[in-house]
């Protein structure tokens, strides 16, 4: 059993209510203590000489650490609270001045301290963890960092402008040539930082004000951009005069600690993250960030990596506080990865399908020839859209479990049930072959979910989804062919509940939950779609035949108030189709483009 810790969400500002503030001191006691005893390292040591200063790391004592702040100043104490001891000096930046952040970042990583925030809110938060970590010396990077350290603080302040070359003077460190980042990359740029290879790292300009065309003709705006122009020449003639890019104060030589090799800090990326992240890196642990996913299972580089069991701590609000955040991370921890790469079906992968059933070529495509060549084939048709869609195409089985049928058979059901284990060899050597699976359901007169447990077994693969087929889903006195069936949107919930449960309690990837549609009495009350359970991606699959005009009206009219999330799915019929259309064409004229491509 994992154990999981949540660091409470640090306060901000002066009316924090004693119980939560006890509290709060509690919780911190298991990042650290004042003793020293927690194994962490670092410090120098020696009475005949002054030591240099140091910091002292520590790894969570829980395997799993969530810090859910969504204040960026919160968030950058959190982290530093859950990972350093003490450090007799900080780096200090102002919370939204983005030079002084990632300078003060590089800073940070390079002096192996922790960075924090400062805001012209109350810096009770602040100037708490200045106070607990035993800091005696401030560097603060930005014009006005040093105005945002809390009053009455005996610290040594030592300010410098974000500038790489005072910079270099206060820390004495050798920094690279500076690299603009957009706002986008910063969190990737920081969390690419090493004490061994540190870059100047820039904020990326903002757009320069449009000139209007229409200018004036007396030349009034010309003058204006000369005076503000001739204005600016002289404050940066009158800067380089004053030394204002210049450090005030010296900055104690600082001895790095001892890295924490086996913490990994995941963060989705946000903005609030960064000063986090900086710190992580600063005390050597491993940063994975989730490509702005709120969810760890979208990663194939996390997934890898969780399996081998690190500490780990989740930062931000964003991921650290995202529903179902521990199953997720259960689910990345076992290291099984979808076909494809990573433990999420969509966006990152297009599924491209066979469907039909073994041993028949009357249904499908699937079954016109045997195991290995039916692998083949589905290989054969994804490779054709490969060069056409920038994320990951995946060959795909659509297996008819169980298959309509024109008499009642042994069970008055109207559907000839597969056996499990005759679906068994085609399913798992798919499996073995990089294919997804989809289990297909025709049920005639019994309901869906009687019918998806008695495939159990192979669902609980991690690379098999299930496929819902109203079209086949019968009344009581109704037969195939002579009524096109419907289902109830309850009866369709009480799939998603089950199948979502299934994935949740044995920590499987998530899994596809097909509803093929062509009509839209088909899922009555489809408005009421459980969408909620992101243990599935659920997908309609708009499976008609016929001209590509009405097919095209059908993919229309079924996208109509569609409840959200919701992926989709088109078919293209070999024989019925009127003409039937190329995979260039499928990714061209279907759209939204679809995620799962079906041929029959």
């Amino acid at each position: 059993m994992r154990r999981t810790a949540v660091l409470p969400r640090t306060p901000r500002g002066p009316a924090v209510p004693a119980l939560a503030l006890v509290t709060a001191l509690v919780l911190a006691g298991c990042t650290g203590s004042d003793d020293g005893d927690s194994g962490g390292s670092g410090s120098a040591g020696g009475s005949d000489e002054p030591a240099a200063a140091g910091a002292v790391t520590v790894a969570p004592d829980a395997t799993r650490t969530l810090v859910p702040d969504t204040d960026p100043v919160a968030a950058a104490v959190s982290t530093s609270r859950a990972l350093y001891e003490s450090s007799d000096v900080a780096v200090v930046a102002g919370s939204g001045d983005a030079d002084a952040e990632l300078l003060g970042a590089v800073a940070a990583v390079g002096l192996g301290v922790p960075l924090l925030l400062g805001s012209d809110a109350p810096a009770d938060a602040l100037g708490t963890e200045l106070d607990r970590l035993g800091v005696q010396t401030v560097l603060a990077v930005g014009d006005d960092a040093g105005d945002l350290l809390p009053g009455g603080s005996d610290v040594e302040v030592v300010a410098v402008p974000a500038d790489a070359g005072a910079l270099e003077e206060a820390t004495g460190l050798d920094l690279a040539e500076p690299t603009t980042v957009p706002d986008a990359e910063r969190a990737t740029a920081v969390a690419g930082l090493a004490p061994d290879a540190l870059p100047v790292l820039t904020a990326e300009a903002p757009p320069a004000p449009a000139t209007p065309s229409d200018a004036p003709a007396d030349g009034t705006e010309t003058e204006a951009s000369e005076t503000e122009a001739a204005e600016s020449e002289s404050f940066e003639s009158e800067a380089s005069e004053t030394g204002s890019a210049e450090p005030t104060g010296e900055l104690p030589e600082v001895q790095r600690p001892e890295p924490l090799e086996d913490v990994v800090v995941l963060a989705s990326g946000g903005a609030q993250s960064l000063a986090g992240i900086a710190t992580a890196r600063a005390a050597g642990a491993e940063v994975l960030l989730t490509g702005g996913v709120a969810d760890p299972r979208g990663s194939a580089e996390v997934v890898e990596r969780l399996a081998a069991e690190p500490t780990v701590l989740v930062l931000g609000a964003d991921l650290a506080g995202a529903p179902g955040i521990d199953w997720k991370l259960d689910a990345a921890a076992t290291g099984t990865q979808l076909p494809g790469g990573g433990q999420l079906l969509f966006p990152e992968h297009t599924l491209i399908a066979l469907y039909g059933i073994p041993g028949s070529g009357a249904l499908g495509l699937l079954g016109e020839q045997d195991l290995p060549a039916s692998i083949a084939r589905a290989q054969q048709y994804a490779d054709e859209y490969r060069p056409l869609v920038d994320n990951t195409v995946v060959p795909t089985f659509e297996i008819i479990a169980t298959v309509a049928s024109a008499s009642a058979g042994p069970d008055n059901n109207y559907s000839a049930e597969q056996d499990v284990e005759t679906l068994r060899p085609w399913v798992e050597q798919a499996g073995a072959a990089g294919l997804y699976v989809v289990l297909d359901l025709q049920p005639g007169r019994t309901d869906f979910l009687t019918q998806a447990k008695q495939y159990e077994s192979l669902l609980e693969l991690p690379y098999v989804g299930l496929a819902l087929d109203p079209e086949w889903r019968l009344g009581p006195n109704e037969v195939h062919l002579v009524q096109i069936g419907q289902v109830g949107i309850d009866e369709v919930n009480q799939v998603v509940t089950w199948l979502a449960d299934l994935v949740q309690e044995n920590d499987l990837p998530q899994k596809l939950l097909v509803l093929h549609q062509f009509q839209v009495r088909m899922i009555v009350d489809r408005e009421r779609l459980d969408t909620s359970r992101d243990e599935l991606a659920i997908l309609v699959h708009v499976d008609g035949q016929g001209s590509q005009p009405a097919k095209q009206s059908t993919w229309e009219v079924l996208h109509r108030d569609a409840p959200q999330p919701l992926y989709w799915g088109w078919k293209n019929f070999i024989d019925e189709d009127v003409p039937m259309i190329s995979p260039q064409e499928t990714i061209e004229t279907v759209q939204p483009t679809p995620e799962l491509v079906t041929y029959q």
